[in-house]
């Protein structure tokens, strides 16, 4: 049986077994995790709890930018509040969207300690462009920085093909060259 004879042992509870995946991070390390991040990100507890968040992010560069973008936000704008769409990246290497929500219990410094949760957007359209499921796919590797030939091998097609799939996502995109496709597919969110 499950003791919820105190708040603090409820809210315990709650947190833990909560269907939304949380974690309390503190100048972005983690210092808790709910079952559901375990279940969504693919990592245990032990392999997250005091460990930068970063190990959650495709990439440095994306760790970097998206904590510039929200604590600039919520400086600017006193705001304890921050929501956007990423990609995340789970244990497996395997890269996703999710709507991220934060809320930091320290206006004054931000980042002092958050509270963020995390929702898997699974069909999601790029910015009112359809893309095939393919196209989604390479878009997914290329934001990681990976080449024509990685990608092919990872989807076990020709790099050739893959090139053919980056020049349709950057038609569909309006955009030159595949850093303003990264940025166009990163950023937009």
């Amino acid at each position: 049986m499950i003791d919820i004879s105190t708040p603090q042992k409820a809210a315990t509870i709650g947190f833990q077994e909560s269907p939304v995946a949380q974690i309390v991070v503190r100048h972005r390390r983690i210092i808790e995790i709910n079952r559901e991040v375990e279940r969504m990100f693919g990592y245990s507890r032990a392999d997250l709890v005091n460990r930068s968040v970063q190990r959650l992010y495709p990439s440095t560069a994306d760790f970097n930018q998206i904590g510039a973008r929200c604590e600039k936000r919520m400086r600017a704008s006193g705001d304890t509040y921050y929501e956007d769409e990423r990609f995340m990246q789970a244990w497996d290497q395997k890269i996703f969207w999710v709507r991220a929500k934060g809320t930091t219990l320290s206006p004054e410094d931000p980042f002092s300690m958050m509270i963020w949760s995390f929702e898997k957007i699974v069909d999601k359209t790029y910015r009112s462009v359809d893309l095939s499921p393919r196209e989604r796919e390479v878009a997914h590797h290329l934001v990681n920085g990976r080449t024509s030939r990685e990608i092919g091998v990872s989807l076990s097609i020709s790099h050739r093909t893959v090139e053919v799939h980056r020049a349709r996502l950057m038609r569909k995109f309006n955009v030159k060259n595949t850093a303003a496709l990264v940025s166009e597919i990163v950023h937009a969110f």
